[in-house]
């Protein structure tokens, strides 16, 4: 199973040996540590639970600690908990511990996380609509318009464009290409921008469309 939870560091510049810059997102990935497993027999899918960093005994619920305890992690419960499906005949022993040994230089991975969030917003900075004329009797320069009709159906449409909250979506960067690997920091060097801000938790696969460069 190839798959870590990690934290966005923030960005920087490469240089290779030709003076050329590459942008990259140094994200914070792993040690993870496989807390349980589900199987096609016992769950109906094969997948692996990782859990990421750490969280004090005390904050957590008996709940969690229950059920980190075969992982030998109820002293110290994961901060994050996902899941990573898995080869059926795949298996992993729990309180395993992953790194970012699993990667490689210039692998291809695809990265999910939340975008970040912009609070409530109009139609114009949501959906950039050209809103209203400014003047000549304009007076709805930043306003929808008209969204409905009058007596049939006299109702908005669906999934109509209005204003509301804008950010916070789950998002999947695809074909990132690692640039490089620090294995003592568990730092991972990815090309690009990632979704989030700094230090959001972010979903590290191998890419389902590349493999290498």
């Amino acid at each position: 199973m190839k798959g870590l939870i990690g934290k966005k560091v923030g960005m920087t510049q490469l240089y290779d040996e030709t003076g050329k810059v590459t942008p990259v997102t140094v994200i914070q990935a792993g040690p993870c540590t496989v807390i349980d497993t589900m199987t096609d027999e016992g769950n109906g899918y094969s997948a692996v639970q990782v859990g990421y960093g750490e969280k004090k005994a005390k904050n957590v619920s008996k709940a969690l600690k229950g059920h980190c305890k075969k992982a030998g992690k109820d002293s110290n419960p994961p901060e994050i908990i996902k899941e990573f499906r898995t080869e059926k005949d795949e298996k992993l022993e729990l309180g395993t511990v992953l790194t970012v040994d699993q990667f490689k230089a210039n692998e291809f991975v695809d990265i999910s996380g939340v975008t970040k969030g912009k609070g409530f917003q109009g139609v114009v900075r949501r959906y950039k609509f050209a809103g209203g004329r400014a003047s000549h009797g304009g007076g709805w320069v930043r306003r929808p318009g008209s969204s409905g009709n009058r007596t049939w159906p006299a109702k908005v449409d669906r999934n109509k464009r209005r204003p509301g909250h804008m950010g916070s979506d789950s998002r999947t960067v695809q074909n990132l290409q690692v640039m490089r690997i620090d294995k003592e920091d568990n730092l991972l060097f990815v090309k690009g921008a990632v979704p989030g801000g700094n230090g959001g938790v972010l979903l590290v696969r191998p890419a389902k469309k590349k493999t290498s460069a």
